[in-house]
C-alpha cells in the first residue's frame, strides 16, 4: 500500500453512455470518496455533470476523434501530466490510448506516471488495437477478454490482470425502488395492469444484440402469455429498427413486443421484468453488464453461451445459457421460464446472491485501486 493521496487521470472518447463510461464514473467516484484526486479527459457528454458532482474533475479535449488533429493535444497532455504530477494514467479506448501513450513515452522514465490500459472488448486484431496492450498492466474485464489478449497479442501473461466489471448494488437494490418509479415506467410503456410475464431485452439497437433472434424465438411461443419489452434508443439504428418492426408484423407480434426507447431508470425497469434476455448473437459480450444488473435486481437471465456470459450466468442456478444465434434454443429456454413463476423467483434470488458476492462496483474499484497502489509501491522500492 502507498500512503497519501494519488492523482489518477482516466482518458476515453466521451461521456455520453455505455459501459466504459459508467466504469470511468464509478472509479472516479470511488477514488474521490477515499481522498484521492480523480481527473477524466474526454470530449464531454451528458454524464459530465454527474462525474463532477461525484468528485472528479473533467478536462474537455476531443481525444477520441480519429483525426490527425487529435494529436495537437500531445504536447499539452504531456505538460498537463507533468504539471499535475499525475501518478496513474489509465487509458480506456484506442484513440485516446495512442495519444496518451505517445505523451507518456515522451516523458523521462523517472517522471512518467504509471501506465494502465483496460481492454474493454473484442477489438479488431491489428497494430491499431495493440495500443491497448502497452500498459505496465493491462486490465481485462473478464477471463474471456484475458484469454483473447493472450491468444492474439505478444504480451507477457503476468502483465494481464482480470478485474470483472461490477454493478452498483446500492442503486440496483429492489428494496430501494419506489412504487412511484415503477408507475412512471408502466405509464410510459403502456403496460399498466398487464398480467402477463414481461420479457425484457435491454441493449442498444444493434445487429449483434440479438433482437431478431428473440423475435424469432417468441414467434415459436405465440400460444403462451407474455409481453416483450425492448429497451434501447431506436434512433441509434433506424434502419435496423424498421427491419425488426417488419419482422414483428410478419409474425403477428406487433402488439406483444414494445420498443420503449432509452431508459434512465434501469433498476426500476429490471424490477418490472419477470425475465431478462441477453441474446448477443454474432459477437459475444465482453462481460455482459445486463446479466449482472438484472441478477442484482432478483431477475433470472437467459443469455447466449459465449463470451463474458459464461462467467456471469450460472445455468440452472441464476438463469439459462442458450446456443448463440439460435432462436429455437432460446425458445426452449424461454418456455419453462415463462410458465414457472416459482422457478423464476428461485433463480432470481440465487442470482442476487451470486452478484453480491462476485460482481460489485465496490469490488471492481477496490481491486483497481489496489493494483494502482501495488505498482506505485513497486516503483518507489525500485527507485530507492
Amino acid at each position: 500500500m502507498v500512503a497519501g493521496k494519488i492523482t489518477v487521470v482516466q482518458m476515453l472518447p466521451d461521456l455520453h453512455s455505455g459501459g466504459v463510461e459508467r466504469g470511468t464514473l464509478e472509479l472516479g467516484s470511488y477514488l474521490s470518496q477515499r481522498g484521492h484526486r480523480s481527473i477524466v479527459i474526454s470530449n464531454g457528454g451528458r454524464l459530465v455533470p454527474r462525474l463532477e458532482q461525484e468528485g472528479s474533475s473533467h478536462l474537455c479535449w476531443p481525444v477520441g476523434k480519429k483525426s490527425p488533429a487529435t494529436f495537437k493535444y500531445l504536447l499539452p497532455l504531456r505538460k498537463f501530466l507533468l504539471e499535475q504530477k499525475v501518478d496513474i494514467l489509465h487509458l480506456r479506448s484506442r484513440v485516446p490510448a495512442w495519444l496518451g501513450y505517445l505523451a507518456w513515452l515522451s516523458i523521462p522514465p523517472a517522471k512518467r506516471p504509471t501506465l494502465i490500459t483496460t481492454f474493454h472488448g473484442f477489438y479488431s486484431i491489428n497494430k491499431y488495437s495493440a495500443i491497448m496492450t502497452k500498459g505496465e498492466r493491462v486490465i481485462a474485464i473478464s477471463r474471456t477478454i484475458a484469454q483473447h489478449i493472450k491468444e492474439n497479442y505478444h504480451i507477457q501473461a503476468e502483465k494481464i490482470v482480470t478485474i470483472h466489471r461490477g454493478v452498483d448494488i446500492d442503486a440496483f437494490d429492489p428494496a430501494k425502488v419506489s412504487e412511484e418509479r415503477l408507475t412512471i415506467l408502466q405509464k410510459q410503456w403502456r403496460i399498466s395492469g398487464n398480467p402477463t410475464p414481461i420479457i425484457m431485452l435491454p441493449g442498444r439497437i444493434s445487429p449483434w444484440k440479438g433482437h431478431d433472434i428473440l423475435i424469432q424465438a417468441l414467434a415459436e411461443l405465440k400460444d403462451l402469455a407474455w409481453t416483450a419489452v425492448f429497451i434501447g434508443d431506436p434512433a441509434g439504428n433506424p434502419r435496423l429498427t424498421d427491419n425488426l418492426k417488419e419482422m414483428l408484423q410478419k409474425y403477428h407480434l406487433t402488439r406483444r413486443v414494445k420498443f420503449v426507447g432509452h431508459c434512465d431508470d434501469m433498476p426500476a425497469a429490471y424490477l418490472l421484468a419477470d425475465l431478462v434476455v441477453s441474446a448477443a448473437s454474432t459477437e459475444p459480450e465482453a462481460f455482459g453488464r445486463v446479466s449482472v444488473e438484472a441478477a442484482a435486481m432478483g431477475k433470472p437471465v437467459i443469455a447466449s453461451a459465449h463470451g463474458g456470459s459464461l462467467e456471469t450466468v450460472l445455468p440452472g442456478k441464476t438463469g439459462w445459457l442458450v446456443k448463440p444465434n439460435n432462436a429455437h434454443s432460446l425458445a426452449k429456454a424461454l418456455a419453462p421460464a415463462i410458465v414457472d413463476h416459482d422457478l423464476r423467483r428461485k433463480l432470481g434470488r440465487q442470482g442476487q446472491d451470486w452478484v453480491r458476492n462476485n460482481f460489485t462496483v465496490a469490488g471492481m474499484c477496490a481491486k483497481t485501486l489496489t493494483l494502482y497502489e501495488e505498482l506505485l509501491l513497486k516503483r518507489k522500492v525500485n527507485s530507492e
